[in-house]
């Protein structure tokens, strides 16, 4: 993203004096406050995520803060530049500048991403989404990602600079929250605030800004809630939550059922196919099915929905698959995927089967547990045509987020989809969730798995609510 390289003049010319220490001072600024929080010092943290990273995203960010800045004596770089060294550059590098010298960072939503072009939408300032001529960030951009940046006009364009900052969710929701409190700081925290947007400081002057003069005012915020996120994720590798869709963690568990000594598979059978939750897959296996509606998935306190991935199988009738029952020759064995489910099936086994049956064996393995023994290694794909990958996939979502539609949401309050688009408030709670379950999607998938190349929007129309996808 950006267009680094149309600075290069201007990024030479700021390493002379007087601007080369004003630049260091609001490095710092943009460094500082995440070494404190984390405790690493400035070099530490080139180096946790990498001299790469760094320079494109937080020297650029503090870089293009340094463009906007009247220090003391009421100068500013760009402005002495273009006085200076203007002659030398394109009418378009110039005017790239100008817009650079008078814009502000905010944070944007994303949203129909085509290539070359997306539109982005002001989290903090409201108004219309604007669209965007970005060649280069369509590339890594998803649905409903969100970015802090600078969008600027050049000529009849908007465009986005440099310094881009990728958020997940949780981040910029805390950001936004810490931004809304502004009203409620200290006075001397005020003043800090009112001498940063180059104010005459009263006890009021912080709350008679406008979103723009905060924005200003507060610019390195963004990179430092970017910066400790970051560092916190390299440090601790984050593993999604893998639960089902009762909210149990993911485990794979395999139960065998040694026969008793005088027990056959064809006594077994017969047991096993008087039960209406057996499904019959074959003559030596079954599906375990759930009777009626599968409840709604438990999130624990405190888990993120956007970092937990849901892992089920249904039925082309829409059941769920609880489990599989199949009969070897001298055992029965149980396969579920949680071990409350594990539980769930040896009771149900033990009470059917009783005497035929002798006390059973369990193993249990972690998703953790698979990957480590595997080295990580993920199988080779089915040889099935790519066509017809998508449509089972694609068919499987569908019957997925149907049934969701239908099933409570711990992210709108415990009702159902249906429920809460039905108010005002509810509306806009199904709105996060359903750019969330997209985004998501978008960034857990291969870019070019049939998962990634879903289409969300029925379930907007479903709901009531396209006219909100933008």
């Amino acid at each position: 993203m950006g267009s680094r390289h149309l600075l290069e003049g201007l990024i030479k010319f700021s390493t002379r004096e007087p601007w080369v220490d004003r630049f260091e001072e609001i490095l710092e600024d943009h460094l500082i406050p995440a070494c404190d929080e984390t405790g690493l010092e400035v070099d530490d943290v080139v180096e946790t995520i990498g001299q790469d990273l760094f320079t494109t995203t937080v020297w650029a960010c503090a870089f293009e803060d340094f463009l906007t800045r009247e220090f003391d004596d009421g100068e500013n770089v760009v402005d002495d530049y273009l006085k200076r060294r203007g002659w030398k550059e394109s009418a378009s590098v110039r005017a790239y500048m100008a817009a650079l010298r008078d814009s502000t960072m905010s944070l944007y939503e994303v949203s129909d991403i085509v290539r070359g072009s997306f539109r982005a939408r002001d989290l903090i300032r409201g108004g219309e989404p604007v669209q965007i001529i970005e060649r280069s960030a369509t590339e890594s951009l998803k649905p409903w990602d969100r970015i802090a940046a600078r969008v600027v006009q050049v000529g009849a364009q908007m465009q986005i600079a440099g310094g881009v900052l990728a958020f997940d969710h949780e981040t910029s929701e805390a950001f936004l929250e810490t931004f809304r409190r502004l009203d409620s700081l200290s006075i001397e925290e005020k003043r800090e605030i009112a001498e940063a947007a180059e104010l005459d400081f009263d006890e009021d002057a912080v709350s008679e800004l406008s979103p723009t003069d905060r924005l200003r005012a507060v610019t390195s915020m963004f990179t430092t809630f970017w910066l400790i996120d970051v560092i916190d994720r390299v440090e601790a590798p984050e593993f999604p939550e893998l639960h089902n869709s009762e909210g149990d963690e993911l485990v794979l568990c395999e139960v065998s059922y040694p026969l008793a000594a005088d027990t056959t598979s064809d006594d077994i059978r017969a047991a096993l196919q008087t039960r209406p939750d057996f499904h019959s897959t074959s003559p030596t296996s079954w599906s375990w099915v759930e009777q009626g509606k599968p409840a709604a998935a438990r999130l624990a306190d405190g888990e993120a929905e956007g970092r937990s991935l849901s892992f089920e199988t249904w039925l082309d009738d829409g059941a769920l698959v609880l489990g599989n029952i199949r009969v070897e020759e001298q055992s029965v064995v149980l396969n579920a995927n949680s071990r409350q489910r594990c539980d769930r099936g040896c009771a149900l086994l033990s009470d059917i089967l009783g005497p035929r049956v002798g006390q059973p064996t369990v193993k249990a393995e972690s998703i953790e547990q698979i990957m480590a023994s595997h080295d990580g290694a993920m199988p080779d794909p089915l040889d099935i045509p790519e066509e017809q990958q998508r449509a089972i996939i694609h068919d499987y979502m569908d019957r997925h987020y149907r049934d969701a539609l239908d099933l409570p949401v711990a992210m709108l309050g415990g009702r159902t989809p249906r429920a809460a688009v039905t108010t005002d408030g509810g509306r806009s709670k199904v709105v996060d969730w359903l750019k969330m379950l997209e985004n998501h999607t978008a960034k857990s998938a291969d870019p070019n798995s049939p998962m990634a190349k879903y289409n969300f929007g029925w379930l907007w129309t479903e709901l009531g609510v396209d006219e909100l996808r933008r």
